[in-house]
């Protein structure tokens, strides 16, 4: 009978469900076991910064959209990987520059592939056309990518040069002369 159930359960009434943990390490690591909750709940926590990232480096929303995606379902197929030696947060961001980097390559390779359709007049970089602008993320659009994607980790994210070289898998040496190259570009760009 109805009537006679209480509409409130008390805690030894109510079914098992375990309170997920504060800290990112313990949600981390009930995320890897399975819980999709715990999942959730770094996804919204880190889906602004990962937005942030993949747009600065993509230039492009949509494009920035569906890599931000894409990094997360990496992140969830290969968050049992995550071995605590660093933050989580900065694990997600090296994956997430590996994801950006893998789709500009695969992009680029199709991009080759397709170049005997472009007209040959339509010899204009995109550098060309941004030149004249002091919009700092359009001068950052028109870099190219290596110098873009160390301007970004290093001068956006903080990043230093040992971490960005690390993300990218280039050298600390060639991490710093694309820095300097980017900035001594945006200068130019900014300035005309």
């Amino acid at each position: 009978m109805v009537s006679g159930m209480a509409l409130v359960m008390t805690p030894e009434q109510a079914p098992a469900k375990a309170a997920l943990p504060a800290s990112e390490a313990e949600l981390v690591a009930v995320a890897a076991d399975g819980n999709r909750t715990a999942f959730e709940r770094l996804y919204r926590r880190h889906l602004g910064r990962v937005y942030g990232l993949c747009l600065r480096m993509c230039r492009d929303q949509s494009e920035a959209e569906e890599c931000a995606q894409e990094a997360f379902i990496q992140a969830w197929r290969k968050l049992h990987l995550f071995r605590g030696d660093s933050e989580f947060g900065t694990w997600l961001h090296r994956l997430t520059v590996n994801t950006v980097l893998q789709r500009m390559r695969k992009a680029r390779r199709d991009q080759d592939r397709l170049t005997f359709l472009a007209e040959p007049n339509d010899t204009r970089s995109e550098a060309d056309a941004s030149a004249g602008t002091d919009d700092v993320e359009e001068a950052l659009k028109s870099l190219p990518g290596g110098a873009r994607s160390v301007v970004v980790l290093c001068g956006v994210y903080g990043y230093s040069h040992e971490e960005a070289s690390a993300m990218l898998g280039i050298a600390i040496g060639t991490c710093k002369a694309q820095l300097h190259r980017a900035r001594k570009l945006l200068a130019e760009r900014l300035s005309a």
